[in-house]
């Protein structure tokens, strides 16, 4: 699976937690932001940065998705297989 699909994929199963993507021009903030998990107004939001690589935006979004209880959902296996690498509970 190419880069592009697999950060494609991870969104889509972010959606599937009911959790937004966006990715955010991060370098505009006043204080120095990261991407990362936030809940504003019980609303479940994981903001990106753009200028980040897609490497690193799956880095990001893998290490946190790997920690939500995905093993009950069915996830195509190239993409449980990157999950799989981030978790620490291997």
């Amino acid at each position: 699976m190419k880069p592009d699909q697999i950060y494609h994929e991870l969104i889509e199963l972010a959606d599937k937690f009911k959790i937004s993507v966006s990715e955010q021009n991060l370098k505009k903030t006043i204080v120095k932001a990261k991407s990362g998990f936030c809940i504003v107004k019980d609303q479940k939001h994981f903001i990106m940065d753009k200028h980040l690589t897609v490497h690193k935006k799956i880095d990001v979004l893998a290490a946190f998705l790997s920690t939500l209880p995905h093993e009950d959902l069915y996830i195509v296996p190239a993409l449980r297989e990157v999950l799989y690498k981030y978790n620490d509970d291997k």
